[in-house]
C-alpha cells in the first residue's frame, strides 16, 4: 500500500503577442516513461532551425546523464517558489515532493525567434495552458501498455519501487484524461521510429509553412 500524493497546481495570467505569422506551439505529454524526451531530441536534431524546446524548472535532484540547461533548469524549492511568487511561470505542479513549471520567459525566447516552441508537460499543466492564450496543438504520447511502460520504468535503475507506483497511478490517470479528446493526436510510442515518422507527420504543415516564411525573407 502506498500513498499518492495528488498534483497541487497553480495557472497564472499569461499573455503574449501572437499574430498570423506566430507559429503555433505544440504540447508534447504523456506519462514518465513513454520516451517524449527522445522523440523530442530527434525532432530538435532534424529540424533545430524550426523548433525550440522550453525547458522546465524543477527541484527534484538530475538523473544520470542529465544537464543543467539542457534537460532541465534544476533548482531548489526556495529559489522556485520566489519566482512564482514574482509570476514568472505559466503553470507549476508539485509531484512526489518535487516542482515542475514552465516559465514565461523559456516561452517568449521561442517564439520571439518565430520558432515552433516545444513545451514538455504533465497532464495538469495541459489542463493550466488551456487556459492561457498560447493556442497550442497538443500531442498525446502513449505507452504501448502498462506493462511495458512498467518495464521502462524499473529499466532506469534510478527509482524506488514506491515511487515507480506512484508514476503508474499518475500514468493511468493521464491515459484516462487523453481518452476525453482532450489531445489533437494520440502516438503510440511501441516502436520509436514509427513513432517519430508520425510525429512528423502531424507536424508536416508547420514546418512547411515556416520553411516558405523563411524563403520568403531571403
Amino acid at each position: 500500500m502506498f500513498l499518492f500524493r495528488t498534483f497541487v497546481t497553480k495557472v497564472y495570467a499569461f499573455k503574449i503577442a501572437m499574430s498570423e505569422l506566430t507559429p503555433r506551439p505544440i504540447v508534447l505529454s504523456g506519462p514518465s516513461g513513454t520516451g517524449k524526451s527522445t522523440l523530442i531530441k530527434k525532432l530538435m536534431n532534424e529540424f533545430k532551425e524550426y523548433f525550440g524546446f522550453t525547458i522546465s524548472h524543477t527541484t527534484r535532484k538530475a538523473r544520470p546523464g542529465e544537464k543543467h540547461g539542457q534537460d532541465y533548469y534544476f533548482t531548489n524549492r526556495e529559489a522556485m517558489e520566489e519566482a512564482v511568487s514574482r509570476n514568472e511561470f505559466i503553470e507549476t505542479a508539485e509531484y512526489s515532493g518535487n516542482l515542475y513549471g514552465t516559465s514565461k520567459k523559456a516561452v517568449e525566447d521561442v517564439l520571439s525567434k518565430q520558432k515552433i516552441c516545444i513545451l514538455d508537460i504533465d497532464m495538469q499543466g495541459v489542463k493550466n495552458v488551456k487556459q492561457t492564450n498560447l493556442k497550442p496543438r497538443y500531442i498525446f504520447i502513449k505507452p504501448p501498455s502498462m506493462e511495458a511502460l512498467e518495464e521502462r520504468l524499473r529499466g532506469r535503475e534510478t527509482e524506488t519501487d514506491e515511487s515507480i507506483q506512484k508514476r503508474l497511478c499518475s500514468a493511468k490517470a493521464e491515459l484516462e484524461y487523453a481518452l476525453t479528446g482532450a489531445y489533437d493526436v494520440m502516438i503510440i510510442n511501441d516502436d520509436l521510429e514509427i513513432a517519430y515518422e508520425e510525429l512528423k507527420g502531424f507536424l508536416s504543415q508547420d514546418i512547411s509553412n515556416l520553411q516558405k516564411q523563411k524563403f520568403k525573407k531571403h
